[in-house]
């Protein structure tokens, strides 16, 4: 079942029409959407490692575009759309420390957490409803995005088809370690968390949502 579901989505992220899903799920998920185009990235650099560094560069940009949507929804929208948007993703709780953090720490946590597992749309809405100044907020989002996804395409057009063929030989193995890197992304994330100014820290953990 794993390598039919991987030759079909394989099949799937070679299609002509590819780049405008990648650009699609880039955009919907700085702002709102909750399932993250790296894998849909990852799959379109195997199927054609040439392209790689082209497919990254798309969905860079395209996630910049989507983080001003949520930047706009944050600003505009957030007593009508944002509490919903953030309480139907369950970022409610989490809403106030980002805020706390923008506050405090401004466009170095949008390039450091938006690099990370840390939902990006969380900061994209936040940045908005704080009112973080427009081009600052443009700039950060697009160093951390190009960390996060110039890095995928860099690396599949310089291995990419070794690495191909060593997923086609080992699948299994190869779904094993995606979920570990997952794991140990997200346990980097929590650590990158734990520097800088203590005071800040302290009260941007207890940050409560009357507060924000």
């Amino acid at each position: 079942m794993l390598r039919r579901l991987y030759n079909w989505t394989m099949a799937k992220a070679a299609h002509p029409q590819a780049e405008w899903w990648l650009a699609l799920f880039a955009f919907m998920e700085a702002s709102f959407f909750p399932v993250p185009p790296h894998p849909l990235l990852g799959l379109m650099c195997l199927a054609d490692p040439k392209k790689a560094v082209r497919f990254a560069a798309i969905a860079t940009i395209a996630s910049v575009l989507g983080g001003m949507l949520g930047y706009a929804i944050g600003h505009f929208l957030y007593d009508s759309v944002g509490t919903q948007l953030l309480a139907a993703l369950h970022l409610t709780e989490s809403f106030p420390r980002a805020a706390c953090y923008l506050r405090e720490y401004g466009v170095e946590i949008i390039v450091i957490k938006g690099a990370t597992p840390i939902p990006f749309k969380l900061l994209t809405i936040t940045a908005g409803f704080i009112s973080m100044p427009l081009v600052p907020f443009i700039l950060a989002s697009l160093v951390s995005r190009s960390i996060s996804f110039m890095v995928v395409g860099v690396l599949f057009r310089l291995f990419g088809a070794p690495i191909k063929r060593f997923i086609d030989k080992y699948l299994g193995l190869v779904t094993v370690g995606f979920v570990v890197l997952v794991i140990a992304g997200f346990v980097a994330a929590t650590m990158l968390g734990g520097g800088g100014n203590k005071a800040a820290q302290e009260k941007c953990a207890h940050a409560t949502l009357a507060a924000s």
